[in-house]
């Protein structure tokens, strides 16, 4: 067992903790503790993997990890953090985005031999639902001041703006609940979240004191941002998100291969779990070499591999090399097929490559000349490339051993136009 709160401390994790004993803890026993996660989409982003990182450091450190996803505070939502009043979930929409959220969760932080200590997923709709409102004032209300809510930085925030519901208002309660349950019923004594949480975080500490008289304790990350300003995971394109349907995993790992040097150091210490020592040799990289950007082909390969398995991460490495002109070879038609998804293509049979075909044939086939005059001239510029090799002889003829995969070649014009033979049985 080794200390989780140091070892998050140590990769700059932490930005505030409510008692010092809390690392004392940590040194003495295996310590349970929770994370929320709000089902507000159908899809985690990369925003979240911070925290699902902290939970996977947290296991492999042999503590006792519990992601809580808010199937009951998801149907009014968190205003921590909100300047306006968020739009309400149907139940329908919720629970496709619990079962989402949930499955990546799953996928994400399943036990693996790196990891000593237990994950626990669970919906705090199983016990919130179950609350009656008089019941809810009875036990749950009364031990909070009116007063000491409206000073949380959350509400206040809201206050001096367009103001706060009474249900949203009603938020940290629900909350402070959920830590309230799981302090008495799997003796989690420690809940983590993002800075704008700190007042729910402390208020369910408030809660946990005064209806059992225990300490409980929590802990803060700091605001995640890129060296620009922008909010980590926004792009061009709008969220990466976790779910390969929404973000390819090439797409994914592009996003991190175009990390800024300036944020390269910060996110391998925070989204992988190389040794703080590796990293540092990966820093004196970047500053040595910043065109190597070695640093960041590490951090793009390291966290689609915790994201989306080994084998996608492999893939999207092959797919980034072949799309910047390494030779296209030995890979399989579903691969190529995915990685040129929006390409065009041409049908041909496979009698046609048992026979050879002629480039310039292959060529006005596929339209990509008009004729062969002019595939011709294309070919002797330098412009024709099958698999990512360049053709320079204008009778050279497709055959079997020209293919990248099983039954496809790669045929390209200029630096980007794409284009796939495949062939068919006859």
């Amino acid at each position: 067992m080794e200390n989780a709160l140091k070892v998050l401390q140590e990769r700059g994790f932490i930005d505030q903790v409510s008692d010092e004993k809390l690392f004392e803890l940590f040194d003495e026993k295996p310590v349970t503790c929770y994370i929320g996660f709000d089902p507000s989409a159908i899809s985690l982003h990369v925003g979240n993997l911070f925290v699902m990182t902290s939970l996977a450091h947290i296991q492999r450190c042999g503590h006792n990890a519990i992601a809580l996803i808010g199937g009951g505070t998801g149907m009014i939502g968190d205003p921590s953090g909100k300047s306006e009043e968020r739009v309400l979930l149907s139940q329908e929409a919720l629970d496709k985005n619990i079962e989402g959220v949930g499955s990546q969760i799953r996928s994400i932080l399943k036990p693996d031999s790196q990891s000593s200590g237990t994950i626990t997923i669970l919906n705090n709709a199983d016990w919130l639902s179950k609350y009656g409102f008089i019941e809810f004032l009875r036990d749950v209300g009364k031990y909070f001041r009116v007063n000491e809510m409206v000073a949380k930085e959350s509400v206040k925030r809201r206050m001096e703006g367009e103001g706060i519901s009474f249900t949203e208002f009603s938020y940290m309660l629900l909350q402070s609940m959920d830590f309230l349950h799981l302090f008495t019923e799997y003796n989690c004594i420690a809940q983590f979240g993002g800075s704008d949480q700190w007042g729910n975080i402390t208020a369910g500490i408030d809660l946990i004191r005064k209806k059992t008289g225990e300490s409980a304790y929590g802990a803060t990350f700091p605001l995640i941002t890129t060296a620009t300003g922008q909010k980590l995971g926004k792009s061009e394109k709008g969220a990466t998100y976790l779910d390969p349907n929404l973000t390819s995993p090439y797409e994914f790992y592009q996003y991190w291969i175009n990390t800024d040097d300036r944020d390269a150091v910060r996110y391998l210490k925070w989204f992988t779990f190389l040794p703080l020592s590796e990293i540092d040799k990966l820093g004196e990289m970047t500053e040595k070499e910043p065109e190597m950007r070695e640093a960041q082909r590490v951090l793009a390969y390291q966290v689609t591999q915790f994201v989306h398995g080994k084998e996608q991460a492999d893939i999207a490495v092959k797919t980034s090399q072949i799309l910047f002109g390494q030779e296209i070879s030995d890979i399989s038609d579903e691969t190529l097929e995915d990685i040129f998804k929006d390409v065009p293509s041409t049908e041909l049979l496979w009698s046609e490559l048992e026979a050879g075909i002629p480039i310039i044939d292959a060529m006005i086939k596929c339209k990509i000349s008009q004729g062969k005059s002019a595939a011709r001239r294309l070919i002797e510029a330098g412009g024709v490339n099958l698999n990512n090799r360049r053709i320079g002889d204008v009778d050279y003829v497709i055959t079997k051993e020209s293919l990248a995969s099983a039954h496809i070649a790669v045929l390209r014009t200029g630096r980007r136009n794409y284009h796939l033979l495949k062939f068919a049985a006859n």
